[in-house]
């Protein structure tokens, strides 16, 4: 045991106070950059035109989790995802509380710690930004996949938009168009790392610099080299198109209580735009689009609801589809499309096939309950279909993909494998409020036309609605909470882009080689160990 003499009559010396704050502020300058990061990855996303934030926050991601162990790694992580999601997912709680908002992206931000880990581990690899891209990719997939379906809202794709990268949606999808985001946010900061080792060094290592800048240049010239792949042409003619916007008297979740004024709202609208097209005003629809929720009076059971919309498609005289609430008797309810026919009635049916957990069926309910009362609002649980929603509407094949689905990459790729020429997204957002929920998925709905090269019409009960082209323009848009109809021709396509041809490949090679550089340095790093042992 030893022990530290000073001199008689002198103190021990004492850290000054610029010290103190120098080591504190060292402490948590990597904590706060990973929040900052997350925080500019939100603030990337619709509705503010700041798609190039997300590169500099990856960058300073990357210089958070760089070279990182695994436990710090995943704190970084944590805070990463909750700087990013807490923000971007605040309209989850609009009508139900700061709980499920707060719980769900506390969960969801594990993920993004997942991914931390994983960045951190391949940070010290050769050309680690490809890999640590790769990394983040491997993340969004698993967390778009578990639990209950998954969750890809919030995928980096959905953010860009407008940005210089939405080419290479056509090329491989939203794994592509994300990996080639972070690739460039990461190979920004390597860049910035190895310029500042030469500064403090003197030495330049030209291979690791160059390697350095080919991350950052290699995203990019793909997407220049992808925009000949975005193309709005016909292939086969166009279609007039109406999509109708009722609006809701009130906001909130009791708009569910308000069915027969929502269900009148989107009538007389159609009406209303029947009358238009009588006067010359818009030219005549071969198609009218409702939205999701627009009857949530079962038409097949409430003869009131039937007359409605009978006499609403009849004054426009063209195959509309509805978006009803079907209660059968026994079994689970049904979000459902129909197509119905002005001299017909009603002729075909779509069933949402990915219904949303904890909002159209509750899992685990005894379980929920325990934390919120809420949950007994869904009083009785949606059922999924299981077939592929494709209408024919007036000699048009139309993808269908309702609301929740547009996240998902198979439910919106599927419509166009199965023969769609446009794809219908039709949503109800009247739960959100005014929250930026719809801007978000409206951005999707952009990002869904490049990548399948589709004219895609976004029909909302209170916006924002809007009509689309293959491109991922926006041609025409509704205010949010305002009565309206969009009508438009837009172009009919038949062609496949790359991306609708390779389906899952690209997002399957990407994760190869995440797991691939993992499953290295894991090996490395045991070989380490044994070493040691000896």
């Amino acid at each position: 045991m030893s022990a530290t003499i000073t001199p008689a009559g002198t103190r021990p010396s004492v850290p000054a106070p610029s010290d103190r704050a120098g080591r504190l502020l060292r402490r948590f300058a990597r904590p706060a950059a990973a929040a900052l990061s997350g925080v500019m990855l939100f603030l990337s996303f619709p509705p503010r035109p700041l798609w190039w934030l997300a590169l500099p926050a990856f960058a300073l991601l990357g210089r958070s989790l760089y070279g990182r162990r695994p436990r710090a790694a995943f704190g970084l992580g944590y805070l990463a995802g909750l700087g990013f999601l807490l923000p971007l997912l605040v309209w989850t709680g609009e009508e139900v509380g700061a709980v499920p908002w707060l719980a769900l992206a506390a969960v969801e931000a594990v993920f993004v710690a997942a991914a931390g880990v994983g960045i951190a581990a391949v940070s010290r690899l050769p050309l680690w930004p490809v890999w640590a891209a790769a990394v983040w990719v491997l993340g969004e997939g698993v967390r778009a996949r578990v639990p209950f379906g998954g969750f890809p809202w919030g995928k980096i794709a959905f953010g860009q938009a407008d940005g210089v990268f939405l080419p290479l949606a056509a090329v491989g999808g939203t794994p592509v168009l994300g990996f080639a985001v972070a690739l460039c946010g990461f190979g920004l900061y390597e860049t910035a790392r190895r310029v500042r080792d030469h500064r403090r060094t003197g030495r330049l290592p030209r291979g690791p610099l160059a390697a350095a800048a080919l991350t950052v240049l290699v995203p990019v010239t793909a997407a220049l080299a992808a925009l000949p792949l975005l193309d709005d042409s016909a292939e086969e003619g166009t279609a007039t198109v109406a999509a109708i916007q009722g609006n809701v008297p009130r906001l909130g979740l009791d708009f569910n209580a308000q069915r027969r004024a929502v269900l009148d709202n989107h009538a007389n609208r159609t009406e209303q735009l029947a009358r238009d097209v009588a006067a010359g005003k818009v030219p005549k629809p071969d198609f009218v689009l409702w939205p999701e929720n627009s009857s949530d009076l079962d038409p097949y059971r409430n003869s009131d609801a039937r007359l409605v919309i009978d006499r609403a498609v009849g004054a426009i005289g063209a195959p509309t589809v509805i978006g009803a609430v079907l209660t059968p008797n026994t079994g689970p309810l049904r979000n459902t499309l129909i197509t119905w026919d002005p001299d017909k009635g009603p002729v075909a049916t779509y069933d949402k096939r990915h219904v949303q957990p904890f909002g159209e069926y509750i899992p685990m309910r005894p379980f929920v309950r325990l934390f919120s009362s809420d949950v007994d609002r869904v009083r009785r649980d949606f059922g999924p279909g299981d077939k592929v929603g494709v209408f024919d509407l007036a000699g048009t094949k139309v993808g269908l993909a309702t609301c929740y689905e547009a996240a998902f990459d198979w439910a919106v790729r599927d419509t166009v494998t199965h023969g769609g020429r446009l794809i219908s997204v039709p949503s109800n957002n009247a739960t959100f409020g005014r929250s930026e929920m719809t801007y978000q998925q409206l951005a999707m709905s952009r990002v869904r036309a490049v990548e399948h090269s589709r004219a895609v019409v976004v029909p909302v009960t209170s916006g924002v609605s809007a009509i689309i082209r293959p491109d991922g323009t926006i041609v025409q848009q509704t205010r949010m909470f305002t009565p309206d109809a969009l009508v438009a021709e837009v172009p009919l396509r038949s062609s496949l882009t790359p991306a609708t041809r390779l389906g899952t490949l690209p997002e399957g090679v990407l994760a190869a080689l995440a797991l691939g550089a993992l499953g290295w340095v894991a090996r490395a790093r045991a070989k380490e160990r044994r070493a040691a042992a000896r």
